[in-house]
Formats: C-alpha cells, sequence, structure tokens
C-alpha cells in the first residue's frame, strides 16, 4: 500500500516535471502561436477565395421504352454492374460537352487586371475592358498557349509586351498584332474608360487543356437513394458566376445532344415509313386499275349476295391472312434493313411490329448508336468505351435478327396455314360465277394495299409527333447557384490550424530538446540518477557581471544557495562518526564543473561565520585557486599562463620533509574575514606517487586539529586517480556537478565507486543552475536577492 502510493507520487511528479517543463517556456508558445495567427492573417488577407456552386437535375424517364433485355441488364451481363444514372453520369461528364462549354463561354481566354501583390480576375463580357479576336484559323488559336500584357493608355491606345518587365510597344485599339499564336485584334468595349492607366494581364489557354481542368474539377454524383434519378452537379472556381455559368451550360449542352439524339432517329423513321409509302402506293394504284379495268370489261356493278356462311367464314381467313401478311411484309423490311446496314446506325422504330420485344430492342440500339456517334466526335474507334458500346450494340444487333427471323418464320407459318384454310373455304366459292370469283380476287389484293398503305400513313404522322415533341433528357430541379462565403480558405479553419501549428512547433522543439538532451540540470535530474546518495544543494548559474566570491552580507541567490550547502555540510559532520570530521573534498567528473568555485565559495562562507578556515588546492596536476584568491607575493611570467605563488606549496611540503605547514600557509582576507590558503605549489613530474606519501597523511591530522573546516580542492576523479587516493581522509566528499554539462551517464561512476565503498560520505552538488530550474523543475526557488528577469528573455 505505501509502495503504491509512493509510485503514484513519483507519477505526478513527474508529470508535474513534465508539465512544468512546457509551462516555463509559455512564452515561446505564445509568441510562436501571435506569429503563426498573424502569418494566417496575411495569407488569408491575399488568398484568392474559391466559391461553389451546385445545381440538381433529375433524368427523365421514357416512355414505354422498356428495355428488351431488361433481365440481362438485371443480371449486369450488358452494364457491369452500372445503373442508368451511372450511364447518364458518364454522357454527362462527356470530354465533348466541356470542349463545346469552353468554346461558348471563351473560357479559354482570361483577363487579370495585375496588382501589387496579387492580381484581380475579370470574368464576363461586361467586365472586360476589350474584346480579343483571333485572325488564325480556330483550329490553330484553340491548340496554342499565350499570354501577355496590356497597359491601357488612353480610349483609343494600349501598350503592349510579352513579358511583365519588357517595354511596351504602342498601339491603336482595333490594329491588327502579330503574336505567337497568329494575328490578333483587340476591340474596346464601353467599360474600358475604368481601366485606364491599369496594367491588364490576358492568358490564353488551349481550349482542350481547359476542357479537361474544369471536367476534373466538376463534381457530378447520383443522390444518396438507390431508385432515385436525381444527379447533383457542383463545381469550385475562384469566380462563382462562371461556376455557375459552367454547370448551367453543361446541363444545356447535354439537354440539346438529348434532344438532337431523338429528332435523328425520329428522322431515320420517317424516311422509312416514306421509302414503304412509296412503294405501296405504287401496288395500290395498280390493284385499283385493274378491278376497274376487270368491272369496265366485263360490265359487272353489283354481283349480289353469295351464301352468307360463305362468305363469312371467307372474309374471317381473309382478314387473319392480311393482317400476318402486313407483320410478315413489316419484319421482312425491317430484317433487310439490318442487315444491309454498314457499321452502326440508328434503325426506324414503332413501325408496326407487333412483337415488343423488337421495338424496344430497337429503342436501346438507336440510344446507344447516338452515345457512340457523340464519343466519337472527342475520341477514335479504339477507345475503351466505344469498344464496350461496339460489343452491346452487336450483341443487340444479333438478338433483333434473331427475333426478326423467329418472327418471320411464325408469320410464314401463319400465312401458310390460313391460305389453307381459306383455300378450303374458296373452294366452295369457286363455284360461283368466274367474274364474282376473279372480281373477289382484285378487291382481296386491293383491300390488303390499302389497309397497308392506311397503317403507314398512321405511323408516318406518328414519327412526326415525335420529331416534333422530342424533349429533353433531364429536367432542371435546381439551377446552379452559388455559395454565400468562400469555401475555401475557410477563415475559421485557417486560424485554427494556424494556432495550433503555432503551439506545435515550440512545443515539438522542447520535446526534441528534452529527447536529445543526456544533460543533468537541476536537482530533481541528479536525484533520479543519485539514489540515496544525498544531493545537498543547488548552485544558481552566475552572469558576467556577478562576484564569483560570497560577500559577507550577501542576500543573493549565491549566498543563500551556499549557506543551505553549509547547514546541511553540518548537519552530516556532526552525525559523522569518523575522526577527523571537518575535512571536506571538493571534487567532480571532469576540469570545468566548477569545484574550485565551490571549494573558494564554501570557505568564505565559513568564514563569514567566524570560524577559522583552511582551504587547500589538492588538484597539484591542474590549480586553479590562484585564479580565486590573489596575494601579493603572486606573479605571473607569461600572460597566457595563470598567476603563481613564489611560496612553498602542498607539492613542496611533500617533498620537502623540512617543511611544516607554516611554511606553506598564505593568509588571505575574504570580505573582511581570515581564510588560510595552501596552494597546490609547483606541477611535480610524479603527482601520483607523491600524493601517497605519509606526509599527506600528517598534513591532514595535523590541519583538522587545527582548523574547524579543512576545504580541500581535489582533482577530477575521471580524470586522474590522485582523489581517490586522499579520499580516506575525507569526512565528507561533495561531488561537484555542472547543470547543462555533466552527462547522465558520467554519473554512473561516483555511485558506483559509492557503492563499492571507494567513496565515503559523498554528496552531490549541482553547481550552475538556471534560476528558471532551481529547485524541483523551476516550482521554487531561494527567493533572495532574485533579479527579475528582461521580458525578452524566454529562457
Amino acid at each position: 500500500m505505501n509502495k503504491t502510493g509512493l509510485t503514484s507520487s513519483n507519477s505526478e511528479l513527474d508529470f508535474k516535471e513534465k508539465l512544468s517543463t512546457y509551462l516555463k517556456k509559455w512564452k515561446w508558445f505564445a509568441l510562436s502561436a501571435f506569429i503563426a495567427v498573424i502569418l494566417a492573417h496575411i495569407y488569408l488577407r491575399y488568398a484568392v477565395p474559391e466559391y461553389m456552386a451546385s445545381a440538381k437535375i433529375q433524368i427523365l424517364e421514357e416512355s414505354g421504352a422498356t428495355s428488351e433485355l431488361s433481365v440481362l441488364e438485371d443480371l449486369n451481363i450488358f452494364s457491369g454492374g452500372k445503373t442508368k444514372i451511372d450511364d447518364e453520369i458518364d454522357i454527362l461528364n462527356a470530354r465533348s460537352n466541356y470542349i463545346n462549354l469552353v468554346k461558348e463561354l471563351k473560357l479559354n481566354v482570361r483577363y487579370f487586371v495585375t496588382g501589387n501583390i496579387k492580381s484581380k480576375e475579370l470574368y464576363g463580357e461586361d467586365q472586360h475592358p476589350f474584346n480579343l479576336s483571333f485572325i488564325a484559323p480556330d483550329s490553330l488559336a484553340n491548340k496554342l498557349e499565350h499570354e501577355f500584357f496590356v497597359d491601357v493608355i488612353s480610349e483609343s491606345n494600349f501598350g503592349y509586351s510579352v513579358e511583365q518587365d519588357d517595354a511596351i510597344d504602342r498601339y491603336t485599339f482595333g490594329s491588327k498584332l502579330e503574336t505567337e499564336i497568329g494575328d490578333i485584334i483587340l476591340t474596346p468595349n464601353n467599360i474600358l474608360e475604368k481601366y485606364i492607366g491599369q496594367r491588364i494581364h490576358v492568358v490564353v489557354s488551349p481550349i482542350y487543356i481547359v476542357a479537361d481542368r474544369y471536367r476534373e474539377a466538376m463534381l457530378i454524383t447520383a443522390a444518396d437513394s438507390k431508385f432515385s434519378n436525381i444527379i447533383d452537379i457542383s463545381l469550385t472556381d475562384r469566380v462563382q458566376k462562371r461556376a455557375i455559368d459552367i454547370i448551367n451550360a453543361l446541363v444545356e449542352i447535354n439537354n440539346v445532344n438529348a434532344v438532337r439524339d431523338k429528332k435523328e432517329v425520329a428522322d431515320r423513321t420517317t424516311k422509312f415509313i416514306n421509302d414503304r409509302i412509296g412503294e405501296i402506293y405504287n401496288s395500290l394504284s395498280s390493284a385499283d386499275e385493274t378491278a376497274e379495268n376487270f368491272k369496265s370489261s366485263r360490265g359487272i356493278t353489283d354481283l349480289g349476295s353469295q351464301a352468307n356462311v360463305t362468305f363469312e367464314q371467307s372474309t374471317i381467313g381473309e382478314q387473319q391472312l392480311q393482317d400476318a401478311s402486313i407483320q410478315l411484309n413489316i419484319a421482312n423490311s425491317m430484317k433487310d434493313l439490318i442487315a444491309d446496314q454498314e457499321g452502326y446506325d440508328i434503325i426506324p422504330t414503332n413501325v408496326g411490329i407487333s412483337d415488343p420485344s423488337i421495338t424496344n430492342a430497337a429503342s436501346q440500339y438507336n440510344e446507344l448508336v447516338a452515345q457512340r456517334k457523340r464519343l466519337l466526335e472527342s475520341s477514335n474507334e479504339k477507345n475503351p468505351v466505344i469498344v464496350k458500346l461496339d460489343q452491346q450494340l452487336e450483341i443487340l444487333k444479333r438478338g433483333m435478327q434473331s427475333s426478326l427471323n423467329n418472327v418471320t418464320n411464325n408469320l410464314n407459318l401463319q400465312v401458310n396455314s390460313l391460305s389453307k384454310q381459306l383455300s378450303q373455304i374458296n373452294s366452295r366459292i369457286y363455284a360461283a360465277p368466274g367474274n364474282e370469283r376473279a372480281l373477289r380476287d382484285i378487291t382481296r389484293k386491293q383491300q390488303t394495299t390499302e389497309s397497308l398503305y392506311l397503317y403507314l400513313l398512321q405511323k408516318r404522322e406518328e414519327s412526326q409527333i415525335t420529331f416534333a415533341s422530342a424533349s429533353p433528357k433531364s429536367k432542371i430541379v435546381d439551377s446552379a447557384y452559388g455559395s454565400f462565403q468562400p469555401v475555401s480558405p475557410k477563415s475559421k479553419l485557417v486560424y485554427l490550424a494556424s494556432l495550433i501549428l503555432g503551439l506545435i512547433i515550440p512545443f515539438s522543439i522542447i520535446y526534441l530538446k528534452e529527447l536529445l538532451d543526456d544533460k543533468v540540470h537541476n536537482k530533481l535530474d541528479l536525484e533520479k540518477i543519485a539514489g540515496d546518495i544525498p544531493v545537498i544543494v543547488e548552485v544558481p548559474r552566475l552572469g558576467k557581471k556577478d562576484n564569483r566570491l560570497v560577500k559577507k552580507e550577501d542576500r543573493s541567490v549565491l549566498a543563500e544557495s551556499l549557506r543551505i550547502l553549509r547547514t546541511n555540510l553540518n548537519y552530516i559532520q556532526r552525525s559523522h562518526k569518523s575522526t577527523p570530521s571537518n575535512v571536506i573534498f571538493i571534487t567532480s567528473s571532469v576540469p570545468g564543473e566548477g569545484k574550485t568555485f565551490i571549494s573558494s565559495n564554501l570557505a568564505a562562507i565559513y568564514a563569514n561565520t567566524g570560524k577559522k578556515v583552511l582551504l587547500i588546492g589538492a588538484d597539484i596536476r591542474n590549480p586553479k585557486l590562484y585564479d580565486f584568491f590573489a596575494t601579493d607575493d603572486m606573479i605571473q611570467a607569461d600572460k597566457m599562463k595563470p598567476r603563481r605563488s613564489t611560496k612553498d606549496g602542498l607539492t613542496e611540503y611533500l617533498v620537502n620533509s623540512n617543511l611544516n605547514i607554516k611554511d606553506i600557509t598564505v593568509p588571505a582576507q575574504v570580505n573582511e574575514n581570515p581564510i588560510d590558503i595552501i596552494f597546490s605549489g609547483k606541477i611535480p613530474p610524479n603527482p601520483t606517487e607523491l600524493l601517497m606519501k605519509d606526509r599527506m597523511a600528517e598534513l591532514f591530522k595535523k590541519v583538522s586539529e587545527l582548523y574547524d573546516y579543512v576545504i580541500v580542492d581535489t582533482a577530477p576523479l575521471m580524470v586522474v586517480t590522485d582523489t581517490l587516493l586522499i579520499s580516506e581522509y575525507a569526512s565528507q566528499i561533495l561531488y561537484v556537478v555542472k547543470a547543462g554539462g555533466t552527462e547522465k551517464k558520467v554519473l554512473n561512476f561516483p555511485v558506483k565507486l559509492k557503492a563499492e565503498g571507494k567513496l565515503k560520505g559523498l554528496s552531490f552538488v549541482v553547481n550552475n543552475v538556471k534560476q528558471a530550474n532551481l529547485g524541483y523543475g523551476g516550482k521554487y526557488g531561494y527567493g533572495y536577492g532574485k533579479s527579475v528577469k528582461k521580458w525578452w528573455k524566454f529562457a
């Protein structure tokens, strides 16, 4: 239970530490977010907005146009899973439609009024200051790309240049200009006066490229409902009116194409019927003439009545035979027309064949032929869509031929059967007078031909009515309309994204910095590595103008941290049982981590309390105490080398047994308080062997009795073994860690030495800590003499 509570407390502390790492940099977040919002505002200020236009159309069902192969379509044999709405969407989105609308709306020529930062596009004849006319053939002008600049000088003159920075050539409106795309003429509009003194940028693009661009931008989708015939059309463009015009033009072109296709089918049907009427009219005239000649030559006016039953049976049989013959004649004609057809062309429909499957197949065939012709306007026969249409047309043609063969076979059998029945009935009538019999034959032929003639006249009228009443394929539900607000850029979304980005950037930088950081920065970082080894103080980083030695009445953060160090050391020394208990070693991992700085200031802070303090420079390889304490006997032979004392030091004492402690002690005044100093002396050739002499133990024993505190500035542990050789003489070892300089992995070395028992009384001191990091993650500081950070210093 206690372990769980401790873990929870550590997790909370880690979270607070992580959070404080970012909260301390809140000014960076604020500045980054502010800059991001400013950049977003600049972007929105100069970005060109885009607007959306939308429309809805309904695909109208053809009355009586049920597919003759509906079963196969339900099985997706022909359509490959596509519905009729999908086909209509493909037809509506055909490339030829976009080419036509680009030509109709003249979208390949664009006009811009140039500005200092961005240009404004002009759309519509009522907005163009002048019109551009091509003298070259359309086939050439529509395929080339060119842009130029026009400076409107006056209502009659303008300047022309190909590049924006080129010198302009002066021309008069209406004069011919020679360009890369051929000769052009600029004619002024009524609104030219408002553009005087401005530069117009004209961009001419190939029609096919513009058509493809708008075809890709156009979004045509079916309504959500599976059984709905509604199609949604939308387009996003920088000019809202242009998007509306493009959608309306696309719907209009599609409807015109549909009406044209229907009229073409009606024309072909009428032509077929007229040809048949001409042939049948000749047969009818011949039959009438034969009846007239027969009656005139025989002098027949009325033959009288025949047996009612025989004539009634004969009449019924003749009527049936007549109907079957008509159907057979039409079927044979239709079959011959399809068989003689080269390629794929529209065939007549609604010519009177009683079989509905043939009529419906013809309607489906004509629709596919019309679609094929429209696609061939902008493609070739190798196009996969056209190849697929050819396959469907071939299947329909074979189906209609098979159906017509079946119909003609059935009609032939029916005619033969009726003829046999009629022959049996007529065998009884042939007993009547020859005149009556002959006249009946003539009348029968006359009636048959006349019935067919009247039938075709009726069908021709129906075809003409179809031609006149050809209606569009789609109905406009909602005409194209534009959005009130631009769809891009969305200001709220841009501001939100920029704000998030502005916060993410400093967060990412701080996160990566923390992720890659392997240095110790404060007491909390060190405690995670030190384990049960105490970290007794944090010493703040000094500024360039700060004193490196504390003063007597100093209330700065440095002085307070050193007082805390002194208090903690006193507590440890009182509880220390070894003798002597007043010898304090100061060491570190490598040079430059501040051990001499801590040694000097610790001696000064003890001296401020009136204690008798001795400071020993035991780093005999690279002594630094000379930099902190200047005495009258110090000389400096070379400006590039540190100053040295002329008096004997520690190395001389260890070598010369005649020297005593007073001979090597240098008295000094720090803040009006006396401190005795034993400098390291001359650098010996054998420092290790020198430190192992018995005089070293004798020295520590004597000075510990003479002084209240003995502060020893020793050599770095990881560089040389000097400190380990004399560590047994210390009652307390302070291991200095430089915040922002000492790597965490380096600290495993003193921890391991402590675990092995090679370092006794080990404690850590964190030096050079930023004031923002003092305490646990900068949560609190010492608070005395704390300087106020300038507003521009964020770190």
